[in-house]
């Protein structure tokens, strides 16, 4: 006789587990089909007809199929009698079960869990919420995370209809909005930054098969979005049957200062980190030092190279934390100062383009004393024309060590800032600048922070933040 093969006892419990919930699953898409044969009167004749129902009913499937799963991995915490309580720690009797129905991405989920209460601590609590990983609030996480990725990118109002004409579940905009806020509260730079492990990755991509470190380029810069005050939040009284007075604030337009970090691959770029809000100066120094000491960037196997226009307080932030960094003055910057200098003293003319060409192969080649020797010699047509010499000679002249041109070509620096303004315009620009909009200043932070998370690749780690800070709050 053969030997007797040995199961071990962990595998038939599982098989059985498994079977008694194909089981139960098969009982969900039984009445599901009962369902279905409802809504069809006669067979359907075209695809159209199947889809339309189909798509009609397909929560109600997939819905009850989450809630059967749900229903029986957690089984041992609907099945649970006691449970201390968080607090004093006592050990408390559960109470009758407590139905509640939350809403998710595939569908409306019903939940039974039984229900524990502390009387001297007034203290009550789901342990079978935590176990699932519900959240406060009908909606789930899943259905705010997609809702958050739409808001994103179009109003509020577009992002409802989006996401009930694409999911088929309702998301009205106040909550949409009420929801982006609070995913958003409280990010820093150092939260939507990628792991030094995956900017890491990115370099080692980057520096395959070649003998020199890749480029790293910081580019910082500050645009400008509409903003309101506080004071427009505050509730107008009105009469009724009256004609509706026009707002009393009014709008300003707000600096956002912003940076990003990316790698430069020979004609394309490598997006490493950005981060945009509408801050001080000094708040987007304390940003750079963050990310400095969080050490996310791999600065032993990289070359740092700073591209800013002539603004002094981007310099003074650069020197302070990255003074081995390559300094770059934007040469696109430059050539805007010379075109000034050409219209203002030669007018326009054949010779003023002339001149403005000639003056900026100059200083493509590196030959900045060249240009600030010809703009001392230049002898003023107009008081104009001489106040944009001498405001073209001050500009160059402060940032000599920045317009080495022709050395930075051949190290492979770049001459011009456009990753940082294409970053604005991306960021800034396309979500917060649109007809009529105008931002209170916390909800355009929040939006910007955002929107960076998304474009980093790092909107799961913010809602990992965000599920752990609602934990900690129901606590």
């Amino acid at each position: 006789m053969g030997a007797a093969e040995v199961i071990p006892f962990e595998e038939v419990r599982a098989r059985k587990q498994w079977d008694t919930l194909r089981y139960q699953l098969h009982e969900r898409f039984d009445q599901w089909l009962d369902t279905l044969e409802t809504q069809w009167d006669k067979p359907p004749s075209t695809l159209s007809e199947v889809t339309a129902t189909v798509w009609a009913l397909r929560q109600q499937l997939t819905g009850g199929i989450t809630e059967t799963i749900v229903a029986h991995v957690q089984r041992g915490e609907h099945d649970r009698t006691q449970s201390p309580c968080p607090r004093c720690n006592r050990r408390l009797q559960a109470r009758e079960l407590v139905c509640r129905t939350v809403e998710t991405m595939v569908g409306p989920v019903q939940l039974e869990r039984p229900y524990f209460y502390c009387r001297p601590c007034r203290v009550g609590r789901y342990p079978f919420d935590e176990a699932v990983g519900v959240v406060a609030g009908c909606k789930q996480l899943d259905m705010q995370k997609a809702a958050t990725q739409i808001v994103t990118e179009v109003p509020y109002d577009t992002a409802q209809s989006l996401f009930r004409d694409l999911t088929g579940v309702a998301f009205g905009s106040e909550r949409l909005h009420t929801v982006t806020n609070q995913v958003a509260e409280g990010l820093t730079v150092v939260d939507v930054a990628p792991s030094r492990e995956e900017i890491t990755r990115r370099v080692a991509a980057v520096a395959a098969g070649r003998w020199r470190r890749p480029v790293v380029v910081l580019g910082i810069d500050g645009a400008y979005v509409p903003t309101r005050p506080d004071s427009a939040r505050e509730p107008q009284e009105g009469r009724r049957r009256t004609r509706a007075k026009r707002a009393r604030w009014r709008g300003q337009w707000r600096d956002v200062k912003g940076f990003r970090l990316y790698l430069l691959d020979e004609d394309r770029i490598v997006h490493l980190l950005r981060w945009h809000q509408v801050q001080t100066e000094e708040q987007l120094g304390e940003a750079l030092r963050q990310v400095k000491d969080a050490g996310v960037l791999p600065a032993e196997q990289v070359r740092l190279c700073v591209v800013a226009d002539g603004a002094e307080w981007i310099w003074k932030h650069v020197q302070m934390l990255f003074p081995q960094a390559r300094q770059v003055l934007d040469y696109y910057h430059c050539a805007q100062y010379i075109h000034k200098i050409a219209k203002a003293h030669y007018g326009p003319s054949l010779q003023s383009l002339e001149w403005a060409e000639a003056t900026m192969t100059r200083l493509y080649m590196g030959r900045l004393s060249a240009v600030l020797g010809g703009l001392r010699r230049m002898q003023p047509t107009s008081d104009e024309a001489a106040q944009a010499i001498a405001n073209g000679w001050e500009y160059l002249n402060a940032h000599r060590g920045r317009t080495h041109y022709r050395q930075l070509r051949r190290g492979g620096y770049p001459l011009g800032s456009g990753g940082i303004e294409s970053s604005h315009k991306f960021i800034c620009h396309v979500r917060l600048k649109r007809s009529g909009a105008w931002w209170y200043e916390t909800n355009s932070n929040h939006m910007l922070a955002l929107r960076c998370a998304k474009y980093n690749g790092t909107l799961d780690q913010v809602f990992v933040r965000y599920q752990q800070r609602l934990r900690k709050t129901s606590e």
